[in-house]
C-alpha cells in the first residue's frame, strides 16, 4: 500500500495542514490512500489520526469513525490506534465495473467537536480475474466456395479487470486453413476475426474444430478458451450486407414503451430463398439488451419494449444479425450502439452523515448540531441539489462541500418555551422540472438550569387555633420551576429568625419534599398571636436557584381560660369573703361587687354574673354585666344574720368557662351605711358630693400645671444640651432601654354583645406585652374604666392591694397604683370608678 499526498515536500504538506485546521473547526480538507483491492481484514490502510492532525490524547477523548454510507462497509477506524483498516472484501470490479479509475469516497467524522473530513481511497486492481467468453462452443457454417481472405465475425472475451490486467490478445490452436487477425473498432475496441487462409474443400473435411484462447496482460497471465466448431457448407455464396457496420442512436431515458428507434438495412446479392433475409440479435446478445429492445425478423425495426435507466445503463451495444434462406445458410452482421441521455427522473436523496445530538439551551450561535449531506443519481445538471430548512426555529444550514452541510444553531434556544424542534429539511435539483424531497430531524433542547423556583404567591396567611397537637400541620406551599429534570427537583426550608427571641425552627418545621409545614408544639394565643415564617424553595441544579415566600401565622383564640376573681381580694385568693351589711338597708342597696377578668380575648373575654345559690334568694340579687351585689328588698326580722351568696362568673365562649365565688354577708344592727344608692344622691345632693367634685377638679388642675411646667424645664434643657452634645433629652445611651415603647400599637373596637370594650395592644408583632381594656356596661348605673394587663405574667396580688384599697362608697374616687418594672411592656394600672 502506498500514500499518495497533495504535496511533494512533506514539511510544505504539514505546514499546509496547520493552517488548514486553524481557518477550519467543523469541516476539514481530503486525504487519499492507495490500496489493492482483495486485501484481508484488518489490513491497515494508513494512520488516519496521524494524517488529520489528531493527538493520543485527542484520540482517547474524541470519537473517530466512518460515517455511515458505503464506506462503513468495507473500511474502519481503529479507536485504539486512530488507524484506517479493511473492514471487508473489497471487489474492484463490483465496485467500478471497468473504470479506469476506482475511487471510493469516505466521510470520517469526528465528535466533540464535530468536524467532517472527506477521505479518499483509490482501490488498485488485481489480476484476479481470467478473460473469459459467453459459450464454450462457437459455431460458424463457411460454405466451401468461400474466397481466400474472407474474414468471418468471432465471439470477443471479456476481462473484468482494467489497465494491464486487461484482455490483451488472442490466439488460435494450429489449423491449415484459418488464421486469426483483430478487426480494430470505433472507440478502440478491437475483436477477433478468423481469416481463411486457404480454400476449403467439404468433401475432404466437412468439420474443422479449432481452439480460440483470450491472454491478459497480468502477471502472471490468465486466459479463458472457446471451441469454434466450423461447418463447411455448399454454395449460397453472397452473404447479407447491412448499409453500415455501425448504427448510433440516441434515446432520452423517458422513451415510450413500443416506439421504433432504428431499423438497420441490409441486402443479399442472392435470388431466391437465397436472398431473403430475416433478423435476430446476435446469439450472445446479453439479457440486459434482449430484456429492453426487441426486433422485428422481417423488417429489421428495433423497437423499445422495456424500461431505460440513465442511472442503471448509459448506453447498449446491440449486435444485430440478418440471415438469409439459402443452404447453407449466409449471415451478415452489424452493430447498433444507443447512448442513453439523462432524465430528471430521480429526486434528490437527504442523508445524515452524523444523527443530531441534543443541543444545551445555552449554546452559542453557530453550534453544530449534525453533518447532512445530499445526494442525486442524475448526472450533470440534474444532480445538482441545493437544501434549505423551513424558516422559523433558530437553526441554519451551513454549506461545506461537494453537497455537505452542517446544521448549526443561528439564535437563542429556550428549552422552557421550546424543548424541541423537528426540523423539515428539503432538498432539491437543478433539473426542469426541479424534484424535491423532505425529510424531517429532531433536534432536541437539553435543560440549563436558568429558572428559580416560583410559589404560587408571594406571601401566604394561615390562621391556626391555639392549643393544637403538636405535630399537626399548619401548611402547605407549593412552588413550581419551568426547568426539567434535577433542575426542577425543588427542596424546601426555613429561613432562621428569630419569634420572642427563640428560633423559628423551634416553633415549626418544613417538611423538605412537599413544602407541608407542620408545628414543633401546640400555641397559646396569650403567649404569642402572631408570627411570620420565611420559606425558601429551592432547585437541585448547578449552580442552584431559590426564592423566598413569607408565611403568617395567626393564632386564633379558644375559650380556654376560665374568668379569674380580682375582687373581693379574699375570693381572689381562694378564702371566703366576708361583707356586713346593716339591717337597715333598703331595696337595691350596693352590698359589695364582684370584679372578674378572663385572660382570653373577643367573645371568649364577655363576663357575665349570676347569683347561684343563696340562703335567701328573695333578698339579693346580682347585676349580670356588673357583678354588683344588691338587696331585691328590705330586711325583715325573720331574715338569717348570716347570709351566704354563691356567684357564678360565666365567659361567652364555647364551651363555656365558668368560676364560682362564695360570699357571706353578716347582717347587723346599727351598721353605719358605707355606701348609698347613687340615685337617690342624685336626686338629694349634698354638701359634701360637691366639696369632693371640687377637690378632685383642683387635684386635676394642679396635676395638668404641674405637668406643663415639668414638660417646659425638660424643653429647656433639651435644647441647650442640643446646642452643646448635639443630642435631646438624653444620651444615645440611655436609650438602650426604652426604644419606642408605643410602636405597633394596634387599637382594637368591639361593640359584640352588651358589654362594650376596647382593646389596646402594643409592642412587637409578636412580644404581645401590652394590653388594654375598657369595659363599659350600658346596663348599669356606674361606668367603670378599667385598664389592665391580663396575661399570664400580671401579679394578681398587686392588683387585688389595689383594689382592697378603693372600696366602693358614695363618691368620686381616683386611685392610682404605678407598678414598677424593669422589663419592657408593663404599664400603669389605673382604676377610674364612678360610684
Amino acid at each position: 500500500m502506498t500514500k499518495k499526498m497533495g504535496y511533494r515536500d512533506w514539511r510544505w504538506q504539514a505546514f499546509w495542514w496547520h493552517h488548514f485546521f486553524l481557518l477550519w473547526s467543523t469541516i476539514n480538507g481530503q486525504t487519499r490512500y492507495s490500496v489493492q483491492e482483495e486485501l484481508k481484514r484488518g489490513t491497515v490502510v494508513g494512520n488516519l489520526a496521524k494524517d488529520l492532525g489528531l493527538g493520543l490524547s485527542d484520540m482517547f477523548e474524541r470519537t473517530l469513525r466512518v460515517a455511515a454510507e458505503a464506506g462503513e462497509r468495507y473500511f474502519s477506524v481503529d479507536a485504539g490506534k486512530g488507524e484506517l483498516v479493511v473492514n471487508d472484501r473489497i471487489d474492484r470490479e463490483a465496485l467500478c465495473a471497468q473504470s479506469a479509475s476506482c475511487v471510493l469516497p469516505l466521510q470520517v467524522v469526528v465528535e466533540e467537536p464535530l468536524q467532517l473530513h472527506r477521505i479518499e481511497v483509490e482501490i488498485r486492481d488485481i489480476n484476479d480475474n481470467s478473460p473469459s467468453f459467453r459459450s464454450n462452443e462457437l459455431s460458424l457454417n463457411i460454405p466451401e466456395l468461400a474466397a481466400v481472405g474472407t474474414r468471418f465475425h468471432l465471439e470477443s472475451a471479456t476481462d473484468p479487470d482494467v489497465g494491464a490486467n486487461s484482455l490483451k490478445s488472442y490466439t488460435l490452436s494450429k489449423n491449415e486453413c484459418f488464421a486469426l487477425r483483430m478487426k480494430q473498432l470505433e472507440g478502440g475496441k478491437t475483436i477477433p476475426e478468423l481469416i481463411l487462409e486457404k480454400p476449403l474443400d467439404r468433401e475432404k473435411q466437412s468439420v474443422h474444430k479449432i481452439l480460440l484462447t483470450a491472454l491478459d496482460g497480468g502477471n502472471p497471465v490468465k486466459s479463458g478458451t472457446t471451441q469454434i466448431t466450423i461447418t463447411v457448407l455448399d454454395i449460397n455464396d453472397n452473404f447479407p450486407v447491412f448499409e453500415k457496420n455501425i448504427y448510433k442512436i440516441s434515446l432520452g431515458e423517458n422513451s415510450i414503451k413500443g416506439a421504433v428507434i432504428i431499423k438497420p438495412k441490409a441486402t443479399d446479392a442472392d435470388e431466391g430463398l437465397n436472398g431473403e433475409l430475416e433478423f435476430s440479435f446476435g446469439s450472445q446478445t446479453p439479457e440486459s439488451v434482449s430484456s429492453v429492445f426487441a426486433i422485428n425478423p422481417l423488417t429489421g425495426e428495433i423497437t423499445l419494449k422495456g424500461d431505460l435507466d440513465y442511472e442503471a445503463a448509459k448506453s447498449y451495444d446491440i449486435d444485430v444479425t440478418a440471415k438469409d434462406k439459402g443452404s447453407p445458410q449466409m449471415e451478415g452482421h452489424c452493430r447498433v450502439q444507443v447512448d442513453i441521455n439523462d432524465f430528471n427522473d430521480n429526486a434528490p436523496e437527504i442523508v445524515f452523515t452524523s444523527q443530531p445530538k441534543p443541543v444545551r439551551e445555552d449554546a452559542p450561535s453557530g453550534t453544530v448540531v449534525a453533518l447532512i449531506s445530499a445526494r442525486d443519481l442524475d448526472s450533470a445538471v440534474n444532480g445538482k441539489v441545493t437544501l434549505q430548512i423551513t424558516k422559523g426555529p433558530p437553526f441554519d444550514l451551513k454549506p461545506t462541500f461537494s453537497n455537505n452541510y452542517a446544521l448549526v444553531t443561528n439564535g437563542p434556544l429556550d428549552r422552557e418555551t421550546s424543548s424541541e424542534f423537528n426540523i423539515e429539511i428539503t432538498a432539491t435539483d437543478s433539473g426542469s422540472p426541479p424534484l424535491s424531497s423532505k425529510r424531517t430531524i429532531a433536534v432536541t433542547v437539553t435543560d440549563v438550569n436558568d429558572n428559580p423556583p416560583v410559589f404560587t404567591q408571594p406571601t401566604y396567611n394561615v390562621y391556626l387555633k391555639e392549643n393544637g397537637v403538636p405535630g399537626s400541620i399548619l401548611y402547605s406551599v407549593s412552588a413550581s420551576d419551568l426547568d426539567f429534570g434535577e433542575n426542577a427537583k425543588i427542596s424546601y426550608s426555613i429561613l432562621d429568625s428569630r419569634v420572642q427571641d427563640v428560633s423559628v425552627s423551634s416553633y415549626v418545621y418544613i417538611n423538605s419534599d412537599n413544602g407541608s409545614i407542620y408545628s414543633m408544639h401546640s400555641f397559646d394565643y396569650e403567649k404569642l398571636k402572631v408570627f411570620q415564617i420565611q420559606v425558601q424553595a429551592k432547585d437541585q441544579g448547578s449552580p442552584c436557584l431559590s426564592s423566598n415566600a413569607t408565611v403568617h401565622v395567626f393564632i386564633l383564640d379558644q375559650n380556654d381560660n376560665a374568668p379569674t376573681v380580682i375582687y373581693p381580694s379574699s375570693a381572689a385568693l381562694g378564702s371566703l369573703s366576708h361583707q356586713r351589711m346593716p339591717r337597715s338597708a333598703k331595696p337595691g342597696h350596693l352590698v359589695t361587687k364582684v370584679t372578674a377578668v378572663d385572660a382570653d380575648s373577643g367573645h371568649n373575654a364577655y363576663i357575665c354574673y349570676r347569683l347561684a345559690e343563696a340562703t335567701d334568694a328573695s333578698l339579693f340579687t346580682v347585676t349580670m354585666y356588673t357583678g354588683e351585689v344588691r338587696t331585691k328588698r328590705a330586711v325583715s326580722e325573720q331574715d338569717d344574720s348570716s347570709q351566704r351568696l354563691v356567684i357564678e362568673i360565666k365567659d361567652d365562649g364555647d364551651p363555656v368557662q365558668s368560676s364560682t365565688v362564695t360570699v357571706s354577708i353578716l347582717l347587723e344592727d346599727g351598721l353605719h351605711e358605707p355606701i348609698l344608692d347613687l340615685r337617690q344622691k342624685v336626686a338629694e345632693p349634698s354638701k359634701k358630693t360637691g366639696r369632693i367634685t371640687l377637690y378632685l377638679i383642683l387635684s386635676l388642675a394642679s396635676v395638668s400645671v404641674l405637668s406643663l411646667v415639668t414638660f417646659l424645664i425638660l424643653a429647656v434643657k433639651c435644647i441647650r444640651n442640643s446646642r452643646s452634645s448635639g443630642s435631646c433629652c438624653m444620651r444615645r445611651s440611655d436609650c438602650d432601654d426604652y426604644k419606642n415603647p408605643n410602636r405597633n400599637l394596634q387599637i382594637q373596637l368591639n361593640t359584640d354583645g352588651p358589654i362594650k370594650y376596647v382593646e389596646v395592644l402594643g409592642g412587637d408583632m409578636l412580644s404581645q406585652s401590652q394590653s388594654f381594656r375598657s369595659c363599659m356596661s350600658p346596663m348599669s348605673e356606674y361606668s367603670d374604666f378599667t385598664l389592665i394587663k391580663p396575661s399570664s405574667t400580671t401579679d394578681f396580688k398587686e392588683v387585688i392591694s389595689v383594689l382592697d384599697a378603693s372600696l366602693p362608697d358614695s363618691t368620686w374616687t381616683f386611685e392610682s397604683q404605678q407598678v414598677s418594672r424593669k422589663k419592657r411592656g408593663h404599664f400603669t394600672s389605673v382604676n377610674l370608678r364612678k360610684s
